[in-house]
C-alpha cells in the first residue's frame, strides 16, 4: 500500500485533510520529532496537536505492519502455488491483522494435528467425499476403502475424515468472521472462585457474569489479575447450540448419512478448535481494550501531574517522614540548590519532638523558608501534625503541602541521584526530591520512571513497551510545551527535549560546566554530537534567559529570527522592546496590515506569525503560570474529625475508571465515586476532573477500621428547616 493510501485512510479515521496527512507523514519519515512538528510545522500539518500526531504516528505504524504481514502471507501462499484471485482480493481488502491471520490460517504451516495425521494416512479423499453428502453414499462403505495398518477399521477412518473436516471448518475465514461477530455481540465473561473457601480482594468476582461488550476496563483487569494469582477461574461463554447451527447451516446440505458425519464434524470443530480459539481472542481483545483505556487515563493523569503549576521564587523545606531512621530534612533555595540538611524525630514516641521543632525552626529562620513539602509515606500523618503545630508557633508566614513521594525512593537510590548528590545518603536525597517536587513538579519528576509516579491503575499489568512509549511521549510533550532553561536544566530534563538524546544531554551539561553558561542558542552547535538536525529539532524549546539576542529567550525558532526581526522593524520596534509595554501594539498592527498579507511579506505562514506575536508579547511564558495554584495548608485534620455532611476543600490526586481520589488534608485520600462527581451522566471521571484540580467535596461516610473515606461533589440538600 502506498503512502497516499495510508494518508487517505488516516485522514478518514482522524477526520483530517488527506494532503495535510500525507505531508505530515513525510515529516515523520524525515526524522522530525513530534514536538517539533506540532510547534514549528503548523503550516504543513494544519495545526494538528501533539497528542493527535502521536496517535496518527502509532496508527501509521500499524498500517505499515499490516502491509508487511499481507506481503508475507501473499508470498507464502504463492510459494505453495495456492494463490487465487479470490485470496488476493481478500488480502487487499483486509483491514486488520486478525483478518489477514484468518486468510492465512488454512495455508499456515501447522504443528502436528489430528487432521494432519489423518491426511498423512490418506483420508483426505474420504473427507471430501463425505462433504459432498451424496444421499446414495454409505459412510461405512466409503470408509472401508481406506483401511490400512494405520487405519484398522471404518470407525478410525471416519474419525480421521471428521478431523479433516473439523479443521477445514476452523480454518474458514468467512466462518470465523461470522462466529467472531456472534462472540463480540453476545459473549459473556464468567468467573468463579478457584479457592471457594479463601477470602480475597477478588471476592466480588467469585460468582460473576457480565456481557463482554459492556465490561468496564477496571473489571477486565481485575478478573485477569485474579485469574493470574489463582483466585479465579474465568471463561467466555456464548449460546453453543446457536454457534454450531451457524456452522451446520453453511456445511450441511441434507439429511443423508454422510451429512450426519459432517454435522458431527461441525460440532467437534466448534467445541475443540473454534470456541477455545475465539475465547482466547475475546479475552485478548478485552485485555487490549482495558489496557488501552488504562494507559490513556495514566497518560492524561501524568500530563496533568507534570503540568502542575510550580511554586516559583520560594525557599522550600522538604520533609521525608520516617520512624526509626527519623525524618530526613532538606532546605533548597528558589532554584532547587541544596542549602542545608538535617535528620529530626518529630514522632511523639521518640520523645524528641521539642528538639525537632528547634532544629526545623532554626532552618526556617536561617534560610527564610516559606513553604514546606511533606512526603506522603510512612509517618506522614505524624509529620504533618508536627509541621502544622510548628507553623502555628512561627511569627512568619509558612504553609505546607503533602506531596506524593511515589518514585522518590527509587530516584534517591539511582545512579542519577548518586551523580547529582554524591555527598548525601539515600534518605537525604529523597528529602531534596520532595522539596523540589513542590517547587517545580515537571523538572523533578522527569528524573523518575513515569510508571513510578502513582497516577494510574493496574500499571504493573500493562504491556511494558506500550506503556513506556505512551508515558515517554507524554513527558516529552510536557517538557517541550513548557520549554527548558538551557543554563539551569539537569541532564534528565534536557534529555526530554525534542532531538536531544541522553548522551547529548550529558554533553550539554559537561560543556556548560567547562565553558560556563550559554550566551546564545548557536553555541549548542559546539556541543559534541549535537549536529544541525538535532539543533533544528531542539533549539526552539531551549531558552537562554538574558541572552544578547532577546529572541534566544523565547520560543521563536532560530529559523524564524529574520522574520521576527522584520516584524519588529515593520512595527517600529527593536529587539530590546520584546516583552515590554512598547510591544503591546504588535497584535493590533498585525490586524491592520492583515495577517495573511503580513505573513506573506515576512515569508512565513500565518500560524507561525500568530505564535511569533504571542512570544514577542510574552517571551518565554510558562503556560503553567495561568493554572490554579496548588492548595497549601497551615493546619491539619484527623480522620476522626470527619463527619458525614462536612464540607472540605481538596486536591485531586488520581483519576481512575470508577472515580477520583481527593486529598482533603487527612492522611488517607477520599474516594469520589463516578456517580458522586456531578448530576449528569458521565462515561469517565476524566470528563470532569483532572489531577491537581482543587475541588469542594462533602463527606458521605468514614470507615475508620478500613481507613476509607467516601466523598461526594454533589452539594447535599439542606435538611428540613435549614437554609442552604
Amino acid at each position: 500500500m502506498t503512502m497516499s493510501n495510508h494518508a487517505a485512510i488516516l485522514a478518514a479515521e482522524f477526520k483530517l485533510n488527506a494532503e495535510r496527512v500525507a505531508d505530515t507523514i513525510a515529516l515523520i519519515d524525515a526524522g522530525n520529532t513530534i514536538p517539533f512538528i506540532a510547534r514549528y510545522r503548523k503550516e504543513v500539518t494544519g495545526g494538528i496537536d501533539d497528542q493527535t500526531l502521536r496517535a496518527l504516528d502509532e496508527r501509521l505504524s500499524y498500517l505499515r505492519k499490516l502491509d508487511e504481514q499481507k506481503e508475507t502471507v501473499r508470498n507464502s501462499i504463492t510459494e505453495q502455488e495456492k494463490m487465487t484471485d479470490a485470496i488476493a482480493a481478500a488480502l487487499d481488502a483486509a483491514k486488520t491483522l486478525a483478518e489477514v491471520e484468518d486468510i492465512y490460517r488454512p495455508y499456515k504451516p501447522k504443528r502436528k494435528t489430528r487432521a494432519s495425521v489423518a491426511k498423512a494416512r490418506g483420508l483426505e479423499p474420504l473427507a471430501r467425499r463425505l462433504f459432498e453428502q451424496n444421499p446414495a453414499d454409505d459412510p461405512e462403505e466409503l470408509a472401508g476403502s481406506y483401511l490400512t495398518d494405520e487405519v484398522p477399521d471404518t470407525k478410525a477412518a471416519l474419525a480421521g475424515a471428521r478431523d479433516i473436516l473439523a479443521e477445514g471448518f476452523s480454518d474458514s475465514a468467512a466462518l470465523r468472521a461470522t462466529l467472531r461477530s456472534l462472540y463480540r455481540a453476545t459473549a459473556l465473561v464468567e468467573s468463579k472462585a478457584a479457592k471457594p473457601d479463601t477470602d480475597s480482594v477478588y471476592a466480588t468476582y467469585y460468582d460473576y457474569s457480565e456481557p463482554a461488550a459492556k465490561m468496564a476496563g477496571h473489571r477486565i483487569l481485575a478478573v485477569d489479575r485474579g485469574e493470574r494469582e489463582g483466585f479465579l477461574k474465568v471463561a467466555v461463554t456464548v449460546d453453543a447450540a446457536r454457534a454450531v447451527r451457524m456452522i451446520t447451516d453453511r456445511a450441511v446440505k441434507n439429511d443423508s448419512p454422510a451429512a450426519g458425519q459432517v454435522r458431527d464434524a461441525a460440532a467437534d470443530a466448534y467445541a475443540r478448535l473454534i470456541h477455545p480459539s475465539l475465547e482466547r481472542e475475546v479475552r485478548a481483545e478485552l485485555t487490549e481494550r482495558a489496557c488501552d483505556g488504562a494507559i490513556d487515563v495514566f497518560g492524561k493523569n501524568l500530563r496533568q501531574l507534570l503540568l502542575q503549576p510550580p511554586i516559583k521564587g520560594k525557599v522550600a523545606l522538604g520533609l521525608d517522614p520516617g520512624y526509626r531512621m527519623g525524618c530526613k530534612t532538606a532546605v533548597v533555595d528558589a532554584t532547587g540548590k541544596v542549602l542545608d540538611t538535617a535528620v529530626v524525630y518529630p514522632v511523639p514516641e521518640f520523645k524528641r519532638v521539642e528538639e525537632a521543632k528547634r532544629t526545623v525552626k532554626r532552618l526556617i529562620e536561617k534560610h527564610g523558608v516559606e513553604i514546606i513539602a511533606i512526603g506522603n509515606g510512612t509517618a506522614s500523618k505524624e509529620t504533618e501534625i508536627f509541621a502544622a503545630g510548628l507553623i502555628a508557633e512561627l511569627d512568619r508566614p509558612v504553609s505546607y503541602m503533602v506531596v506524593s513521594e511515589a518514585g522518590a525512593s527509587v530516584y534517591s537510590a539511582s545512579k542519577l541521584a548518586a551523580e547529582e548528590f554524591p555527598d548525601y545518603d539515600v534518605n537525604l536525597r529523597s528529602a531534596v526530591s520532595i522539596a523540589r517536587r513542590l517547587q517545580d513538579p515537571l523538572a523533578e519528576l522527569v528524573k523518575i520512571d513515569p510508571k513510578a509516579v502513582g497516577v494510574g491503575q493496574y500499571q504493573h499489568d500493562m504491556p511494558p513497551a506500550r506503556l513506556n512509549a505512551v508515558l515517554d511521549g507524554v513527558v516529552e510533550d510536557c517538557v517541550n510545551t513548557v520549554g527548558v532553561d538551557l543554563n539551569t536544566a539537569s541532564a534528565p530534563l534536557l534529555a526530554r527535549v525534542a532531538g536531544v538524546t541522553q548522551a547529548t544531554a550529558k554533553n550539554i551539561v559537561s560543556y556548560r560546566e567547562a565553558q560556563g553558561a550559554f550566551h546564545t542558542r548557536k553555541e549548542l552547535l559546539k556541543v559534541p554530537k549535537l549536529g544541525p538536525k538535532a539543533f533544528e529539532q531542539c533549539a526552539g524549546f531551549l531558552r537562554v534567559p538574558g541572552a544578547k539576542n532577546p529572541l534566544d529567550a523565547t520560543a521563536v525558532h532560530p529559523e524564524s529570527y529574520a522574520a521576527a526581526q522584520s516584524l519588529l522593524e515593520l512595527c517600529g520596534l527593536a529587539p530590546e522592546d520584546i516583552g515590554t509595554p512598547a510591544a503591546s501594539g504588535l497584535r493590533e498592527r498585525a490586524n491592520q496590515l492583515g495577517f495573511g498579507a503580513l505573513a506573506e511579506q515576512l515569508g512565513i505562514g500565518v500560524p507561525t506569525l500568530k505564535d511569533m506575536i504571542e512570544e514577542l508579547l510574552r517571551p518565554g511564558r510558562d503556560m503553567r503560570d495561568s493554572l490554579p495554584k496548588p492548595l497549601l495548608r497551615t493546619d491539619v485534620l484527623d480522620m476522626k474529625d470527619l463527619v458525614p455532611g462536612m464540607q472540605l476543600t481538596g486536591t485531586v490526586r488520581n483519576v481512575i475508571d470508577f472515580g477520583a481520589f481527593v486529598d482533603i488534608g487527612v492522611h488517607q485520600d477520599g474516594l469520589v465515586h463516578i456517580s458522586q462527581i456531578c448530576n449528569r451522566y458521565i462515561r469517565h471521571p476524566g470528563e470532569v476532573l483532572k489531577v491537581g484540580d482543587v475541588v469542594t467535596v462533602w463527606v458521605l461516610s468514614v470507615d475508620l477500621q478500613k481507613k476509607r473515606i467516601a466523598l461526594t461533589m454533589k452539594q447535599p440538600k439542606p435538611a428540613a428547616g435549614e437554609t442552604a
